[in-house]
């Protein structure tokens, strides 16, 4: 869905004016129940994942977990200092650029793979998964936050659930980032559910991806999919980042 052009004209208020409709917007698109279409895809992929052995559920879950842990954690992921004094219309400005390299590098990644067959395209899962997460810490140091905190960790990983995941499940995520600043947040992983996140994206993603596969296509589908999911994934941070700025404005 095409966006409206931020009015980086406006005045500072008028701007957080606009943006909170913006906000609102989102907020909608959010928690629209699922459709027809919507409810179909997911009961052929749950036929699909209840064809497939538990072991190999277990493997993925493992995976995904230590892939993600691994990232959610990294040091080398912090690269900016979070940004001081700046006006959510400066933040947005930033954020938006930064969201055009990674959807361009994405692209061009998917590209790459997609043009490379059956191992290449499947090496672009983790490979895409770590643009994604790096785009999150960098919009999380723009619109102020210390990313290196783990509450900040767990705000980026429901983002990226809210992106990626179910209409039934988008609404569960939705509610817990709802006034986050005012909230105690886990000190650690013990109780998050991976299983549910490995299966939610790999659910969102799997037809696209698979699509990446097909010869001679697969080339301009990994390009325009991976440019898709970053423009998807970056239009959910900064409006999960606005709604933030505004509860406490």
């Amino acid at each position: 869905m095409a966006r409206a052009s931020p009015p980086f004209a406006a005045t500072d208020a008028a701007y957080e004016h606009w943006a909170a409709a913006e906000v609102a917007r989102w907020r909608d698109e959010v928690l629209k129940p699922a459709n027809l279409l919507d409810r179909a895809a997911k009961g052929v992929q749950g036929r699909i994942n209840r064809l497939i052995p538990e072991k190999v559920h277990a493997a993925v879950t493992s995976v995904m977990e230590g892939l993600t842990r691994t990232i959610l954690t990294g040091a080398d992921l912090t690269t900016a200092a979070p940004i001081a004094g700046a006006s959510l219309r400066e933040r947005d400005r930033r954020a938006l650029e930064a969201i055009e390299g990674y959807r361009t590098t994405a692209a061009v990644e998917g590209g790459v793979a997609g043009a490379g067959g059956f191992w290449l395209a499947l090496a672009d899962f983790p490979a895409l998964l770590v643009i994604k997460i790096k785009l999150l810490f960098d919009l999380a140091a723009i619109y102020g936050h210390e990313a290196d905190r783990f509450e900040e960790r767990l705000y980026i990983l429901a983002l990226f659930q809210l992106a990626f995941s179910s209409a039934d499940h988008r609404a569960e995520v939705f509610a817990g980032l709802e006034g986050w600043d005012g909230r105690d947040h886990p000190a650690d992983f013990e109780h998050f559910d991976w299983r549910r996140f490995q299966q939610e994206y790999r659910d969102y993603i799997d037809l696209a991806k698979l699509a990446q596969m097909i010869p001679v296509v697969g080339a301009p589908i990994g390009a325009f999919v991976n440019y898709r999911l970053l423009e998807r994934l970056g239009d959910t941070a900064m409006n999960g980042y606005r709604m933030r700025w505004l509860a406490r404005s």
